[in-house]
């Protein structure tokens, strides 16, 4: 066997993209305060921070009174997710005319394997340096990348030099720029977390290097080999683009708990609209509907909701998936992992009327060739 191919992987992510989007549109709000998110006397969450609201100390998942209290000239804008989807479409779009190696993570990031593309750039670095100019020249927007030889590292580097950063870890570079990590960089490890390793002394990533395997056991449980292998910055995971369409959702890990119901069903709500909207560009319906919750301790659970009859309908989606919360202890234990996904899914162009189509989706299915998702 030949040595092994030295793999040139990026991780894309735009900036305050919920935020980014309306500042783009409302020169008004160009360089002002500005999140997206409910209102606070309704229990509103923040669902993203521009950069000049992160100065006072806001960011997303917060609760709306807060960010109000942090930031008393902030601007609350109600989210508009079929805009965002329609700019995150663009996007993948480009990612995907340089590789099909495209791994989403959900709406405005993912992970591309550029090792071969169709640019015929033989360095990581100058793919990334062309994406970000032609995402900035399609949407007017900024984005981050990371540029690595595995995705660990890569998340890591896109979020090391934000907004419209780029940051390159080369091969010979990786043990300088893993000795500079707090241990908390490590994908996995929240506050929680980070609590426990650091009563045990262990304050960066490399630390974890010199802890015996039964010692980081105890504190973290089954991730500990899973973070051995990333303090010494393994990680052999492919970057896996859309599967076969036997199911698809989308989760997101966040760095501090979400603690009150109302930012978890805010969270979920944009999930299953993203579902809905890939199952309207892929033309399928999905007969179930999960949601999956890891609670703070690493305790995982999902909870399914199935019917005889497939749907894409955004609405019947979301209140299948908020009515899941009511079997979980959301907003009685602290969450670090929320997903959605839908599953049973059946070709729609095939479906008969008592499968459930609406009306409406005829016109949706019959408007042209389907887009691209952002959905993995």
């Amino acid at each position: 066997m030949g040595p092994a191919i030295l793999r040139r992987i990026l991780h894309i992510d735009m900036d305050a993209f919920y935020a980014s989007v309306e500042q783009r549109d409302d020169p008004s709000l160009r360089g002002r305060p500005v999140v997206v998110g409910g209102q606070p006397d309704r229990r509103g969450v923040v669902a993203a921070a521009s950069y000049e609201a992160r100065r006072f100390g806001v960011h997303s998942a917060m609760s709306m009174a807060r960010a109000v209290r942090l930031c008393p000239s902030l601007v609350i804008v109600p989210p508009d997710f079929s805009k965002y989807r329609s700019v995150s479409t663009s996007v993948f779009a480009l990612f995907r005319s340089v590789t099909p190696l495209v791994e989403p993570l959900s709406l405005d990031e993912a992970y591309l394997d550029v090792t071969e593309n169709a640019w015929g750039e033989p360095l990581g670095t100058t793919v990334a340096k062309r994406l970000k100019e032609a995402i900035r020249e399609t949407t007017e927007l900024t984005a981050s990348a990371g540029v690595a030889p595995n995705k660990f590292l890569a998340k890591i580097a896109s979020g090391w030099r934000k907004p419209n950063g780029l940051t390159v870890i080369p091969p010979d570079r990786m043990e300088g720029f893993l000795q500079q990590l707090p241990v908390d960089a490590l994908w996995g490890v929240g506050p929680v977390t980070a609590r426990k390793l650091r009563s045990r002394g262990i304050e960066r990533l490399v630390d974890v290097r010199q802890v015996a395997i039964d010692e980081l056991q105890q504190a973290v449980g089954s991730l500990a080999s899973w973070l051995k292998q990333l303090a010494d910055g393994v990680d052999d995971r492919p970057v896996v683009p859309d599967r076969p369409s036997k199911s698809a959702g989308s989760e997101n890990t966040y760095t501090e708990d979400l603690t009150t119901l109302a930012e978890i069903l805010m969270e979920l709500t944009a999930m299953a609209e993203h579902a809905a909207g890939w199952l309207g560009r892929k033309h399928l319906l999905a007969r179930t509907v999960t949601i999956k919750v890891r609670y703070a301790d690493f305790t995982t659970i999902t909870r399914s909701h199935s019917t005889p009859h497939p749907t894409s309908d955004r609405d019947e989606l979301v209140q299948r998936a908020r009515r899941l919360v009511d079997r979980t202890d959301c907003g009685r234990r602290p969450v670090r992992l929320l997903g959605v996904s839908v599953h049973n899914l059946v070709d729609a162009n095939a479906a008969t009327p008592g499968d459930g189509k609406l009306p409406w989706e005829d016109a949706l299915f019959t408007a042209g060739p389907s887009r691209a998702s952002s959905t993995s």
